[in-house]
């Protein structure tokens, strides 16, 4: 079946061009277009499409606040979303990560990355464009922040790669071909760092690895 999909954007001509991108990937089609992020939200929210495509800055309700009522901590059947914006500002990347988004993408990113971006998201994964991951780790570089949760219980040395492939945005494929190892030692292993880190999804297991120092631009 085809991933469903709802694009919103205030700009007509933006909403028809992912439109006419997505609607041309083998396997995505667009259902729905929102013109402001209340009405993606109770689009959203009638039609369950398996993706939503937000961007940030919208009339009514902004991308990072919709995409907190359909996907953030207190959802209980949360939607994936993707937001894609003009604006790479770190603090836009580190908002949509933390209402729960599950990528991050320029419009300038084409349609093969567009279309990558929405299959992620569809299939529980998180892709962030990459010269927005390059600035998102720089930012996080020694930024002083609260002490991060500790897990449950101490991650064990594959844990540690698999937790630093994940938030270099990495896939469960290109994970598996990086260290060596099946799928679905991958997925054994993303589910153990979510079970000890108390995370909901591989975005927050990244924002725990960021947070915690584990990275270095």
């Amino acid at each position: 079946m085809s991933i469903r999909v709802l694009v919103a954007d205030d700009q007509e001509l933006v909403r028809t061009g992912l439109r006419m991108i997505l609607d041309a990937q083998p396997g995505i089609e667009v259902v729905a277009e929102a013109a402001d992020g209340a009405q993606a939200v109770e689009l959203a929210r009638s039609l369950r499409p398996d993706v939503c495509l937000l961007d940030i800055r919208m009339p009514v309700l902004d991308g990072l606040e919709a995409t907190r009522l359909l996907a953030g901590p207190g959802v209980a059947d949360p939607i994936a979303v993707v937001v894609i914006t003009t604006f790479d500002l770190d603090e836009y990347v580190h908002g949509a990560l933390r209402a729960g988004a599950r990528g991050f993408l320029l419009k300038d990113a084409g349609p093969a990355l567009l279309a990558q971006a929405v299959r992620a998201a569809a299939d529980g994964e998180a892709l962030i464009a990459p010269q927005v991951t390059v600035r998102l780790l720089a930012a996080f570089a020694g930024r002083p922040t609260s002490a991060p949760a500790q897990p449950i219980e101490p991650l064990t040395g594959r844990e540690e790669q698999v937790l630093l492939t994940v938030a270099r945005g990495l896939t469960n494929a290109e994970i598996a071909d990086e260290l060596h190892i099946s799928l679905g030692t991958v997925k054994t292993h993303l589910t153990a760092l979510m079970t000890k880190l108390a995370a909901r999804n591989r975005v927050e297991i990244a924002m725990w690895a960021h947070e915690t120092g584990r990275l270095h631009p």
